[in-house]
């Protein structure tokens, strides 16, 4: 059977460079006085010293050195595949921050000119509460003036009613048992004809105080030809008086149709009122409608507000966190913990 190799002989360059660098960044990184980077760490985490792999090789045989060799290669990989990972994550922590970062920038939270800072944010966050007060203190008020404007409303439609009540006794009023005795009174024809004969009997009581007065001038007496003349006069005068007062009866009647008449103009004039209240009733109700439309928007507004100012809180506190990890992350390796061993052994050798 043939013998086997070597392991530096099957693996020239691997145990070569691996004792070589190994033992060359150690020797340096101990001369300077500084630690070696993460990377550099990972990178010499499967070498060891040429003389102590030989040692061991010697002692366990070719099939454990390559065993060896391959574990160590895997926790090589292993350690690489975290590094990148950790180099992934921190990549989009920055990414994240840089995105927040110039989210505060260019929103209203930054001045202009100016960097985000936490107090900046704070501070905007407290505007936000004022003014989350301030749209409560408004809501409040609103409501009060709905309250007022419902006792308004409350009180005008009591009015309405009252000049209904007020309108149906005018009517009542106003009814009467006969419709041509109405359209009697209405007529302006009869009224002309009574303002004629009421100045017909003014100047009639003129002439009788005329008669009167030549009466007591002269003496008459009842047998008399002029004194029967008189007395008959006097008759027809007094069936004229009689007359006269009939027609001054209807003078009342007239009086009647101008209170109709003023009647019907106050009906009109509280119609119009009526109609007035209504439109300004309506006008009310509108403005009702608009305040809880007001009122929605608000309290739709102070959701949209409580709903961002939840997200920024979340946000903050995830950038907290994020920069917390960050900041307790260390920021140099320190020494890998099979040197110590190494150095022993050598020193031994």
């Amino acid at each position: 059977m043939a013998s086997q190799p070597h392991p530096d002989e099957a693996f020239p360059n691997q145990g070569g460079d691996l004792g070589g660098d190994f033992s060359g960044n150690r020797s340096s990184t101990k001369r300077s006085g500084e630690k070696r980077p993460f990377g550099d760490h990972d990178a010499g985490e499967d070498v060891f010293d040429s003389k102590k792999g030989k040692l061991k090789v010697e002692e366990s045989g070719p099939g454990a050195a390559t065993g060896m060799i391959l574990s160590l290669r895997e926790s090589l990989q292993n350690c690489k595949d975290g590094l990148a990972t950790c180099q992934a994550e921190l990549e989009s922590a920055k990414c994240e921050i840089t995105k927040w970062r110039a989210a505060f920038q260019d929103g209203p939270a930054t001045p202009a000119g100016g960097s985000p800072e936490p107090g900046l944010v704070v501070t905007y966050l407290q505007n936000l509460k004022s003014s989350e007060e301030s749209l409560k203190e408004k809501l409040e008020k609103a409501k009060k003036r709905e309250a007022a404007f419902i006792v308004t409303y409350a009180k005008r439609e009591q009015e309405i009613a009252d000049l209904k009540s007020a309108v149906r006794d005018l009517k009542k009023q106003l009814s009467s048992s006969s419709i041509q005795t109405r359209k009697f009174l209405l007529d302006p024809a009869i009224h002309e004809e009574f303002m004629r004969l009421k100045r017909l009997v003014e100047e009639k009581e003129k002439k009788v105080k005329e008669l009167q007065e030549n009466v007591e001038a002269v003496n008459f007496t009842p047998n008399s030809r002029k004194g029967r003349l008189l007395m008959d006069k006097c008759k027809t005068l007094s069936a004229q008086n009689a007359e006269v007062g009939e027609m001054t009866s209807e003078a009342k009647i007239h009086e009647l149709g101008t209170k109709i008449t003023e009647l019907k103009s106050h009906n009109a004039e509280l119609r119009n009122q009526f109609d007035a209240l209504s439109q300004h009733t309506d006008g009310l109700i509108s403005d009702v409608d608009r305040s809880h439309e007001m009122v929605f928007l608000l309290q739709e507004k102070i959701e949209m507000k409580d709903y961002e100012i939840d997200k920024v809180r979340a946000e903050l506190k995830r950038t907290k966190e994020v920069l917390t990890e960050k900041e307790s992350k260390p920021e140099e390796v320190g020494e890998f913990p099979g040197e110590k061993e190494e150095d022993e052994a050598e020193n031994m050798s």
